[in-house]
């Protein structure tokens, strides 16, 4: 019987063109109640880099212009000047939000670590299930595919166990986790919409992330997070043509 996994990943690109990619740039904008809450500004028509292979991600002009955000793995976040140098940094940056006060406030680096580990886990699904130590539990049912997976120790991610559900072609249309450094109450409900296709990478341009309610469904309102991708570009490996760049 066919993998369910082979037929997802190829209705996002297939392994071998995400194998040819080191990187994902897009332009997007963010924004929230989560946003609101913690007093971190929207964000608009920014440009975000994400490393396929490990989780690295930048986020350039944050938390202003001339200035980059960066994750370096799970274990160290650092803002840095337009000339490199170094502004400040953090290690065990999730430990940090054991601290009171991040229920009233993240400050800059706080938001880097969680926006860089967020992002880069959701522009590398469902590629990211075949990362080693990802451990993947597959059901089927009518409209699609359901996976519970567990992710291992050095994946800096919302919380160790998810849910992913995929349509019947394929696509990934829900996204179900803790965001744990939130709080351990935190059950939300990520909604994956209106796909576009990049190169040959296909991703949701359209996310919005709602509280879960009863019976597993998401509530209405209020939106937590409300992600929309405007352009994305997939580098690939030099001398590789850039299909997609503009």
């Amino acid at each position: 019987m066919a993998d369910p996994l082979e037929s997802i990943i190829d209705a996002h690109g297939g392994m071998d063109y995400w194998r040819t990619l080191t990187h994902i740039d897009v332009d997007m904008s963010v924004r929230g109640l989560l946003f609101r809450s913690k007093r971190v500004r929207p964000l608009n028509h920014v440009r975000l880099t994400v490393d396929t292979r490990s989780p690295h991600t930048v986020l350039h002009d944050f938390p202003r212009s001339g200035r980059r955000a960066v994750l370096h793995g799970p274990r160290l976040v650092e803002i840095r000047d337009a000339s490199g140098a170094l502004v400040e940094a953090r290690t065990d940056p999730r430990g940090a939000f054991a601290d009171p006060r991040r229920r009233r406030h993240w400050d800059a680096l706080d938001f880097t670590y969680f926006c860089g580990y967020a992002m880069w886990c959701y522009l590398t699904l469902p590629f990211l299930l075949r990362h080693p130590g990802v451990l993947v539990a597959k059901s089927a049912g009518p409209g699609g595919t359901r996976m519970t997976v567990t992710f291992p120790e050095d994946i800096p991610t919302h919380s160790r166990t998810q849910e992913l559900h995929f349509d019947v072609t394929g696509r990934l249309v829900r996204h179900d986790y803790t965001a744990e450094v939130v709080g351990s109450w935190a059950r939300a409900v990520h909604l994956c919409r209106d796909y576009r296709r990049f190169g040959d990478l296909w991703l949701p341009t359209s996310r919005r992330v709602y509280p879960k309610g009863p019976m597993n469904r998401p509530l209405p309102a209020p939106t937590l997070v409300a992600i929309d991708i405007h352009n994305a570009w997939p580098r690939r490996s030099p001398g590789t043509p850039q299909a997609g760049c503009p």
